[in-house]
């Protein structure tokens, strides 16, 4: 009985390990889907909308192949389509009936304003120009996406770029040769499917104990069967002139009992060998419930705005970056400045900076090159951002610029040195983020509560009448006060005390002080409002940050008759190459960008300085 019930086992375990080993081979499902595009028409970029990325279920797995180089990068689709709208491209979106993915090749978009509509709604077409023989030929040459600030990440490979993204809703895909060599013509859209065999485990399991079951009652069956063949004391007569058993059938029967052990054995290694392979998650049920990240579809872009009312027009508002999309700004910015800043280069300055912030940083390449120790360049560290305030702005690709950032760096670990603030601008789609003002934050007052970086704050328009001051008016009261001091019909509206603004950009201190140290000459001190742009931010509590500058200009003019210029190893001095004693005098000219929080009108705070920097930018002889 214990041999039929050892087959049993042995034929019930290798139906269930056969099963089992089935389950994760002849009938294991694929572990992804794909889907394939072929552009056959010349364009210069390929967009992959958001319903082919979202065409099934689970993180993307993208593949352009092309020949030459190739250009892979994603963003928020309204910024895509920004910066292809004006060139031909190829769109690739998803059929859900056919499950393929289809090509449609879209015109560029050029944004010459059209004439207005008829007051009667009639289309009126405009005509085409005719080409004339005098006229430049158009820019036909195609820009590479590849370094554009809208990225959130970019990948560049040769002949076939790979990568996988878990792209949320509101996400498109830009491809491109990234050189002047044609456009990937081969795209493959990927997702992973759920091909994990949860039975397989069990049943290899299962199987294993059951053969270690029957080996078991295969033991015991010889065990018994060999017992109950003991030695019998009392022969028939006919055995006894039989002869004893040879040595070779002995020799045999070793054999043969060696084979057996070995048969056995290989089973007991067999078996652990099969329950290991039974390990993975994929071999075995989950009890547990699908969590809604695992289930749920992208959710709505939290920076969305409100749905309208019945009768109003939608318009959505999104913050002008995402925080990881400014974090790759910051760290581009900081590693081109670190480079730029060693090399002086002031021809490519322009690549991101623009405004006071260039005028400065130039003019302290220009002092460094005589004084290499005197630099007046505030640093700027890749992060962290400990404060991001991207303007709201719309969704439309065609209304969405300028566009305008503040953010504020922690500079080091040092808490002695103080965080950097900037105000970067991005002109239009196909411009780079270029660095407006640059800043150092005051130790004294409190930083404003600001909305969150996923929202953005509306930009304040410079004639707004909702805050205490205009923002237009700000660097014109704060430039009186420096001329004025205590006696400034704005004086009441600041607060100054607390911060480490130098007394002797006090008008009337500095003038004392330099006519004292030299009675021979007069120092007229001037501050007018900068030309600059002023950038005004929404605060929470309908205040604003507003980044404005003040231009301080010094004339030297000798007394008597005599002569002056300026000192030896000064920053003026190499500013302006003039080395000689001059009888009309001597001029310089600093620029102070300034940050402040305005409240709004109506309270009782004033307004704070919260960081500032001085920088020379220009020193001449008195013409």
């Amino acid at each position: 009985m214990r041999f039929v019930l050892a087959i049993v086992a042995f034929v019930a375990a290798a139906v269930l390990i056969g099963l089992g080993i089935a389950q994760r081979t002849v009938f294991l499902e694929p572990a992804r889907v794909s889907l394939t595009a072929s552009v056959d028409e010349a364009a210069d970029y390929i967009v992959v909308q958001p319903e082919a990325l979202a065409a099934h279920p689970g993180k993307q797995t993208l593949s352009a192949a092309g020949d030459g180089t190739v250009f892979l990068a994603y963003g928020r689709s309204s910024d895509v389509e920004a910066w292809v709208r004006s060139s031909d491209h190829v769109t690739v979106g998803y059929d859900a009936e056919t499950d393929s993915l289809v090509t449609e090749r879209v015109e560029g978009v050029t944004d010459d304003p059209a004439e207005e509509a008829p007051a009667d709604g009639t289309v009126v077409e405009t005509p085409a120009t005719p080409a004339t023989p005098d006229a430049p030929a158009a820019d036909t040459a195609t820009v590479s996406p590849a370094g554009s600030d809208l990225w959130l990440d970019q990948f560049t490979g040769d002949r076939r770029v790979t990568t996988t993204i878990a792209a949320p809703e509101g996400i498109s895909v830009i491809v491109a040769s990234g050189s002047e060599d044609p456009v990937p013509d081969q795209l493959v859209v990927a997702w992973p499917l759920d091909n994990s065999t949860p039975w397989a485990g069990p049943l290899l399991v299962g199987g294993s104990v059951l053969f270690l079951v029957g080996l078991v009652l295969l033991f015991f069956g010889i065990r018994h069967h060999r017992r109950s063949r003991g030695p019998r004391r009392n022969l028939p007569k006919g055995t006894r002139g039989l002869r004893r058993r040879s040595p070779a059938s002995a020799a045999d029967q070793s054999r043969a009992l060696g084979r057996g052990r070995r048969a056995i054995l290989a089973p007991l290694i067999l078996v652990p060998a099969l329950a290991l392979t039974a390990c993975s998650a994929d071999y075995w049920p989950s009890f547990e419930q699908a969590s809604p990240s695992d289930t749920a579809t992208a959710t709505p872009d939290p920076s969305a705005s409100e749905a309208p009312e019945e009768g109003e027009p939608a318009e959505e508002s999104v913050p002008a970056v995402t925080e990881p999309q400014m974090e790759r700004i910051m760290r581009t910015i900081s590693e081109f400045t670190v480079a730029n800043d060693e090399a002086r280069a002031s021809d490519t300055l322009e690549t991101r900076f623009t405004g006071p912030a260039l005028e400065a940083r130039a003019a302290d390449y220009t002092i460094r090159g005589t004084l290499p120790d005197q630099t007046q360049a505030l640093a700027i560290p890749p992060g962290p951002l400990s404060v991001m305030l991207p303007q709201q702005t719309s969704a439309d690709p065609t209304t969405g610029w300028p566009r305008t950032v503040l953010t504020v760096i922690e500079s080091s670990d040092d808490a002695a040195v103080a965080p950097t603030a900037l105000v970067l601008q991005q002109d239009a789609p196909r411009d780079q983020y270029h660095v407006l003002y640059t800043m150092s934050l005051v130790p004294g007052p409190e930083f404003p509560d600001v909305a969150p970086a996923s929202i953005g704050a509306p930009i304040i328009a410079p004639e707004y009448k909702g805050l205490s001051l205009a923002p237009s008016q700000v660097s014109t009261a704060f430039a009186d006060i420096l001329m004025k001091g205590a006696e400034s019909e704005y004086a009441p509206l600041f607060d100054l005390e607390g911060t480490d603004l130098d007394d002797t950009l006090n008008a009337t201190a500095r003038a004392n002080e330099v006519q004292g140290a030299n009675p021979t000459i007069t120092l007229s001190v001037s501050a007018v409002a900068g030309d600059a742009p002023v950038v005004a931010l929404a605060t929470n509590d309908a205040g604003a940050l507003v980044s404005t500058l003040v231009r301080r200009t010094e004339q030297s003019r000798p007394n008597d008759g005599g002569t002056t210029g300026f000192k030896e190893n000064t920053p003026a001095r190499a500013l302006s190459g003039f080395t000689e004693q001059s009888a009309k005098g001597v001029q310089s000219t600093r620029d102070l960008q300034l940050l402040f929080y305005v409240p709004a009108v109506g309270t009782d705070e004033p307004i704070r300085l919260l960081g500032w920097s001085e920088s020379l930018v220009s020193a001449s002889e008195v013409q």
